[in-house]
């Protein structure tokens, strides 16, 4: 009997060892990958947690106990305080009245940036167009360059047109620095489109615009939900272009946010501070939860493929 039987007799058939094998490398492989998710989830979890518990605590549990305690009853009254009643420099309306006007900013913003980054793309990508392809890239170089270089010729240019500290001046700098990540994804999109579908409605005589409003941008929707997310997220978490842009009487909620965190007059109100944090952040995060299949479904599609 040679040496190889002795084992296989010892151990078993030898394919069922290689698969047994195969199968514990396999499990090993699942735990660490469950494990690495556990841990990424808890990486945002547990601030996330930090701010739900503190908001909902009054300000001498906050004082007197940890910050991984539980709320000892559900208080909302500093959710209702940073709605309504905060003080925000000189004016204790909340953080309210800031709402108003982020959304005045972020519709025509996201509206106008979908709209233009869309026909950029689909004429980038299904029409011949002469340097098409040095169009494009200087238009990626707009989306690696710090936006904190451009400010101050921007200030300059709004200033000279008369615009400056108005809602057009920030709405136009948002489209303009939305564009280029924006024309990319409908681009790369467009670009898996048959062109046999584009020659069709040329040959019945149907224009640019008529293809694309009425057969291109009708196939959009997917890619339409991934843009609308991602530029809805952009402009309404923005700070600094807001504050700089704006003006005083158009200020949106997230400046509102820093001026009331920032304000230092008598005791830090930690739980008025992570309720109006948390109530800035939602409108994005009920977007995102409510529209995440079909954002899932436009990345399948070819989103953000290179």
């Amino acid at each position: 009997m040679t040496v190889q039987t002795l084992d296989t007799a010892a151990t078993g058939h030898p394919i069922a060892v290689r698969r047994r094998k195969r199968k514990t490398s396999a499990e090993i492989g699942q735990i660490g990958i469950y494990a690495f998710l556990i841990i990424a989830a808890l990486f945002f979890a547990i601030p996330l947690f930090i701010m739900i518990s503190t908001s909902l605590k009054t300000a001498e549990e906050i004082r007197s106990g940890s910050i991984f305690d539980l709320p000892q009853a559900l208080d909302f009254s500093a959710w209702v305080k940073a709605w309504s009643t905060a003080c925000i420099g000189r004016e204790c309306d909340g953080i309210s009245g800031g709402v108003w006007n982020s959304i005045k900013i972020m519709v025509p913003s996201t509206f106008l940036s979908i709209l233009i980054a869309a026909i950029n793309g689909y004429a980038l990508s299904q029409w011949r167009i002469k340097w098409s392809g040095a169009m494009l890239a200087l238009l990626m170089l707009g989306a690696f360059i710090p936006f904190q270089v451009m400010i101050y010729p921007l200030v300059r240019m709004a200033s000279m047109a008369g615009i400056y500290g108005t809602l057009p001046a920030v709405i136009i700098v948002h489209v303009l620095f939305g564009l280029p990540i924006l024309t990319l994804i409908f681009r790369n999109f467009y670009v898996s489109l048959p062109p046999e579908l584009i020659k069709a409605a040329r040959v019945d005589g149907a224009g640019f615009f008529t293809i694309f409003f009425r057969i291109i941008l009708p196939m959009s929707q997917n890619i339409i939900v991934v843009a609308l997310i991602l530029s809805l997220t952009g402009v309404w978490n923005d700070y600094l272009l807001s504050l700089i842009f704006a003006g005083r009487e158009n200020l949106p909620m997230t400046v509102e946010l820093a001026t009331l965190v920032g304000t230092r007059i008598g005791l830090p109100e930690y739980n008025v501070n992570m309720a109006a944090t948390l109530l800035t952040a939602l409108p994005p995060l009920l977007l995102y939860l409510f529209s995440g299949r079909y954002f899932v479904r436009g990345i399948t599609a070819g989103a953000v493929k290179g």
